[in-house]
């Protein structure tokens, strides 16, 4: 499992809190009682949902002990656990069961998609979002650059990357026993001063599998400057300096019959 740092995470808080407001401003839900929010970092998420509906009694859950400490500090009166989404069982139903950006780490969505969706109760809603841009140009030149000859001894083993399915797949998933299905996809740009940002981005999420495969911290500084001098090439500069970063995110809400 890759290793997560929340304070690296959090240098794009504002940019990586966006498509949570903007799930949770899409369910239609008044007034649920009892929530959870799935790998809820270090649970700017979780606020999300407390901005939302601010009498409803919140959890969030992760299974980085980093995350949940950061969380625990910066919000005391949430309840926080530690464990993985993918093996999770409620104690008993919750009226929203809510993840941001944290399934396309778990594997075997077909089953692991329809268990959290029976932690729902009847009448209330699973909603996640998860990153879609799993074939876009910033992930194939991780991939790309692993490959190389002066880096594939370091890569013997593959980096356990994050995956993610078409919107056809998690409908199926869910149409069983759902009485509505509300899926979309976003395109987000954003703007990024210089394509070192880019980089930072990635070391807070997508690059941790990479680097957690290099044992020394020259290795790991060498492969951040290989990968931006590839994303310098790759995502040229506006004419006032910025660079636009697009990012691709799925969304699904299911409510239960």
């Amino acid at each position: 499992m890759p290793t997560w740092d929340s304070q690296q995470y959090l240098k794009f808080g504002d940019q990586r809190t966006r498509p949570a407001v903007d799930l949770a401003a899409r369910v239609k839900l008044d007034a649920p009682q009892r929530l959870i929010d799935l790998g809820c970092g270090p649970g700017n998420s979780t606020e999300v949902l407390a901005q939302r509906w601010p009498r409803a009694e919140l959890s969030g859950l992760d299974s980085s002990p980093d995350m949940i400490a950061t969380a625990r500090e910066t919000y005391p009166q949430r309840t926080w656990l530690e464990g993985d989404l993918a093996t999770w069982i409620a104690d008993r139903p919750y009226d929203l069961v809510f993840s941001n950006a944290a399934l396309q780490w778990a594997p075997d969505h077909r089953r692991v998609v329809p268990h959290l969706f029976q932690q729902v109760a009847s009448g209330g809603a699973f909603a996640a979002q998860l990153p879609a841009n799993f074939d876009g140009l910033a992930h194939r030149l991780m991939r790309e650059i692993a490959l190389r000859p002066t880096w594939a001894p370091h890569f013997t083993q593959p980096a356990r990357e994050w995956f993610v399915h078409e919107p056809a797949f998690y409908y199926d998933a869910l149409s069983h026993n759902a009485a509505l299905i509300d899926l979309w996809v976003t395109d987000y740009i954003h703007v990024m001063p210089n394509a070192a940002a880019i980089v930072d981005w990635y070391k807070g999420t997508g690059l941790r599998p990479f680097l957690d495969l290099l044992t020394t911290e020259a290795d790991k500084a060498r492969f951040l400057d290989d990968y931006l001098a590839a994303l310098s090439e790759a995502y040229p500069s506006q004419p006032d300096g910025n660079v636009l970063f697009p990012f691709r995110r799925l969304f699904f809400i299911a409510y239960r019959k």
